[in-house]
């Protein structure tokens, strides 16, 4: 399955970046890679179930290329995949303060899902759930 969402990963945990052209996919990804994460993909991300686990590539014509909005395409380091841990949807705002426990189904597979578009510390926020979790 072939989407149009960015991915990067942190410790090996894939967050995959969702929304519509100019939400800012690229933008979080090139921010959480400033602080560590490593690319898998930009703009384009190929899923796949394997075992079980949902797994992100890259289109091989993409790979360690990013798009930085009034730069031009940059060259980085990447990883050839990562098992999705968290999807983010840049689309929509969160409206609670302490949402819900969101979830979103890919090739059959419930995956956490956060809102976060409007969010000023959401770069802040996605790092630390990938590096530990959410509580209950």
């Amino acid at each position: 399955m072939l989407i149009h969402a960015s991915c990067v990963a942190i410790n090996g945990r894939g967050l995959l970046i969702t929304g519509p052209s100019g939400a800012g996919k690229s933008a979080l990804a090139l921010q959480l890679m400033a602080l560590g994460a490593a690319l898998v993909a930009d703009d384009q991300t190929e899923l796949t179930l394997e075992n079980s686990q949902l797994i992100a590539r890259c289109p091989p014509n993409l790979s360690g290329l990013i798009e930085a909005r009034g730069i031009g395409i940059l060259r980085a380091p990447a990883i050839t995949q990562a098992e999705i841990a968290l999807v983010a949807d840049l689309a929509q705002p969160e409206p609670d303060r302490l949402p819900p426990r969101r979830k979103v189904n890919l090739l059959g597979q419930s995956v956490d899902l956060v809102l976060g578009q409007g969010n000023p510390h959401f770069t802040a926020s996605v790092l630390c759930y990938l590096n530990g979790s959410r509580q209950a």
